[in-house]
């Protein structure tokens, strides 16, 4: 049995991005992984899990979770049976977004300090070690071995598939800037409500509370989010964006994606 979910209330909730009126908006169990985009649903656990949508920016939340301490994610989704809902969690993603990094920023590899926030089992960063980068460390509390905040300040943080796991995301954004030199980038992964998400609702593969996804993201309300911290914020495609105060130099070759503004 899983620790306790917090009673829906029936009422609209502030928005936890822009505090505007959030109504329920529908109801998963809690078994739903990201692996029905593949076919594989899981047995039912009969534990609804009800999120709502904000009428002004679109995000999807749930506050089901906001009172699970960080002990209770570690032992009801961050657990041995992880790697089944998310089998590309290991090996796969990690190849794929350490590819991205040495392509977008290859050339400085001599000369970056870069964090890999809430990077799992660290396998990104350690296969950014191997091919020449000089200054990786990850940063992840629910993995043992990463969970010591780092005292310093990286020119990229990286953040791949985490903002949808944030029962706070305006706090976690926060603390990954606290983590950014100035300037700085960070390049981070989540995927947006696609244009047809008014017709899939609910049905969309991406919402699963068993992987932990509470925090589905428009990118109105990451343009949002981001502006909180005066940062702009724009998309290379549908998963992948950046945000940055200021673009730092070895960012640059970035421009041709459009930013949204802080202000």
């Amino acid at each position: 049995m899983i620790a306790a979910l917090r009673p829906p209330s029936p009422e609209p909730q502030p928005c936890k991005i822009c505090a505007a009126p959030a109504p329920l908006f529908g109801v998963v169990d809690f078994s739903r992984s990201c692996e029905v985009s593949r076919g594989i649903e899981f047995p039912l656990v009969g534990i609804p899990v009800y999120y709502r949508r904000c009428g002004a920016c679109g995000f999807l939340f749930t506050d089901g979770f906001d009172d699970w301490t960080e002990a209770d994610f570690r032992q009801h989704i961050y657990n041995a049976d992880y790697i089944t809902v998310d089998p590309d969690y290991a090996e796969n993603r990690p190849a794929g977004f350490a590819q991205l990094v040495t392509q977008l920023f290859g050339a400085n590899r001599g000369a970056l300090r870069i964090l890999d926030y809430g990077g799992g089992n660290g396998k990104t960063a350690e296969l950014l070690r191997s091919v020449g980068f000089c200054a990786v460390e990850t940063y992840d509390p629910f993995t043992p071995r990463y969970a010591q905040p780092p005292d310093s300040a990286f020119d990229l943080v990286t953040c791949f598939e985490t903002l949808e796991h944030l029962p706070d995301p305006l706090g976690g954004i926060a603390d990954i800037v606290a983590r950014l030199a100035q300037p700085g980038l960070v390049l981070f992964s989540t995927f947006t409500q696609p244009q047809d998400f008014h017709l899939q609702k609910m049905n969309w593969w991406y919402i699963g509370p068993r992987n932990g996804h509470i925090s589905i993201f428009t990118r109105l309300a990451l343009t949002f989010a981001w502006r909180r911290q005066d940062f702009f914020f724009g998309s290379i495609n549908e998963n992948c964006h950046i945000a940055f105060r200021e673009l730092p130099d070895f960012a640059k070759h970035l421009v041709q994606f459009q930013a949204s503004p802080a202000h």
